[in-house]
């Protein structure tokens, strides 16, 4: 696979941290509770045929899907927001609640990421929710209780307010133990009017957090199987999580032409481990804690990868875990804007908002 020069990564690294930049963000959406366990994010950003910007996320509210105990809200609510001013102030207009994401009247127990684009039919927003359905032979005995399955629905309508009523359809799923956990879409669009449609996966037991995809034909229908090992996890602070979360294709000015980014979360373990006492500390990276990763792709094939974050992470928050993922980039007429979940001192993770002014 083609490399890009050592010159040109070094722009793009520089490129990518003036988008993700924590000393120049401000929150844009805040948590239910400035307290731990408490987020607003997930989701993407994209503008509507009437040029307001929309935004997408999810509320996640204490509770402990590890255990399948003590659920609580969780993932209470898929919110769409809109803003008329830029991404300066945000109004929600739209607020689903679990049964509004439940397909064929399947019980959904959390929502997570989601992602939203408009369409010449309309607008589509691609949901991921964790159903209480039974796992799969032979691992049914592993499920816990109050556990369920992931998969990712697609919800369509001619207008952003129309979706109130659109019927959740299944797009991705998973019977296979190994990929059984299908959740947190992203989307990258086909010159062709296709979509690829990227998510996150993880095995029956959650014992890494991985990246797929499948391809969506310009008619709508899901083309072809989905690809549950398009981007390899990593060599060391992202060997057990490589979540990719956006796909950002790149202008002739920044790079070779076909070049885009690819910005993922990563972690070098599923839980939490404790440190050597007198080892140096740093931000480890795990579970609903991840750390930010940055990569590239060429020769308009998002579905190929190269890291350019080795053995460290790219993107950390200076406040409590470091935590800071689900980065996604909008790039409008006059700059970039970008959005992603950061730790707060207080252990919370609002939906940052940072937006870059093009050069030319």
């Amino acid at each position: 696979m083609k490399r890009l020069d050592v010159d040109t990564i070094t722009h793009l690294r520089s490129f990518a941290h003036s988008l993700v930049n924590p000393a120049t963000a401000r929150v844009a959406i805040p948590t239910d509770k400035p307290e731990k366990g408490y987020w607003f994010g997930g989701g993407n950003m994209a503008q509507g045929p009437d040029g307001r910007l929309y935004l997408t996320g999810r509320y996640r509210s204490s509770g402990d899907s590890r255990t399948g105990l003590d659920l609580g809200d969780r993932g209470r609510e898929l919110a769409v927001f809109a803003s008329s001013d830029s991404g300066d102030t945000w109004n929600k207009v739209l607020a689903f609640n679990k049964a509004a994401v439940s397909p064929d009247g399947r019980e959904a127990l959390s929502i997570e990421g989601s992602a939203i684009r408009f369409t010449k039919a309309g607008v589509e927003l691609y949901v991921s929710s964790e159903k209480r359905v039974p796992y799969p032979a032979p691992v049914e005995a592993y499920e816990k209780p109050g556990t369920g399955v992931w998969t990712i629905e697609r919800l369509a309508a001619p207008g952003i307010e129309m979706l109130r009523d659109a019927k959740p359809v299944t797009v991705v799923s998973s019977p296979d133990p190994a990929t059984l956990q299908v959740k947190d879409p992203f989307l990258a669009e086909k010159s062709d009017g296709g979509l690829y449609l990227f998510f996150c996966h993880h095995s029956f037991n959650w014992s890494s957090s991985n990246s797929g995809y499948v391809e969506i034909g310009n008619d709508g229908k899901v083309a072809g199987k989905p690809v549950f090992d398009c981007y390899p996890r990593g060599p060391a602070w992202d060997v057990a999580i490589t979540r990719g979360t956006c796909i950002l294709p790149l202008p002739a000015s920044l790079a070779p032409v076909g070049t885009g980014l690819v910005f993922y979360d990563g972690g070098e373990c599923l839980r939490n481990l404790d440190e050597h006492a007198k080892a140096t500390r740093r931000p480890r990276g795990y579970s609903c804690e991840e750390l930010g990763g940055l990569g590239y792709y060429v020769d308009n094939d998002p579905t190929s990868f190269q890291r350019i974050s080795g053995i460290f992470p790219e993107f950390i928050s200076p406040d409590g875990t470091g935590c800071l993922r689900y980065v996604d980039v909008l790039a409008t007429d006059d700059g970039y804007i970008a959005t992603w979940q950061q730790s707060q001192p207080d252990g919370s993770q609002p939906l940052m908002i940072n937006r870059v002014v093009r050069e030319n």
